[in-house]
């Protein structure tokens, strides 16, 4: 299965935490889901996993083969099923693409990019421990910095605001359009068209 991509979307489990911006990555996964038109399943790795073809390529031949996965762990804990699911599926640390929220970044900002530090992230920093091995791809998904002196962690952990929903549904459906251009054209290609566009 080395041509198959890993797609994992962090974020914690549980309604308490479902609109969080920390949960940003998984409602991304959510997204690719609904896009395939399946839904994940649990899988004995700890994960919720679904294997499926992710778009059409020229022609209508289905797309690449993707298996999206949603750690069933809390955010800190995410490495062990996501190396479980490696271990299980034969994919290596290269074939996984990891979809979260970036502090670092201004909303709405999707950039891409392989290995690199974790930038205080719990959730990179356990799925770097357990791949052994930062070699991964990620998506940042940009959620900006918290407003006057709101703490980082009490603002990754609070709902986008509803005033803000359906814009972070473009954003989230936009995060779709670059994983899917990631496992038809490459991760190179992909950054070339994601890398520098500017949210509208």
């Amino acid at each position: 299965m080395s041509d198959t991509w890993l797609i994992v979307g962090l974020g914690n489990p549980g309604a308490k935490y479902a609109g969080n911006r920390h949960n940003v990555g998984a409602m991304a996964l959510q997204h690719l889901a609904d896009r395939i038109g399946g839904s994940l399943t649990n899988h004995k790795a700890g994960a919720g996993v679904l294997d499926g073809r992710l778009g059409m390529l020229p022609g209508g031949a289905p797309g690449p083969r993707v298996l999206l996965a949603r750690p069933a762990t809390y955010m800190n804990t995410s490495g062990k099923p996501v190396a479980a699911l490696c271990r299980f599926y034969g994919i290596p640390a290269e074939r996984v693409l990891v979809l979260h929220d970036e502090l670092d970044l201004p909303a709405h900002t999707l950039r891409l990019k392989r290995g690199g530090g974790e930038g205080g992230h719990n959730g990179l920093r356990s799925i770097s421990q357990a791949l052994g091995t930062k070699e991964y791809a990620r998506l940042r998904i940009g959620v900006g910095r918290p407003p006057g002196r709101q703490e980082a962690a009490d603002f990754v952990l609070s709902d986008f605001p509803s005033r803000e929903r359906e814009e972070w549904a473009i954003t989230v459906a936009e995060a779709g359009d670059a994983v899917q251009d990631v496992v038809r054209e490459g991760l190179f290609a992909a950054q070339n068209t994601w890398n520098s566009r500017t949210p509208s």
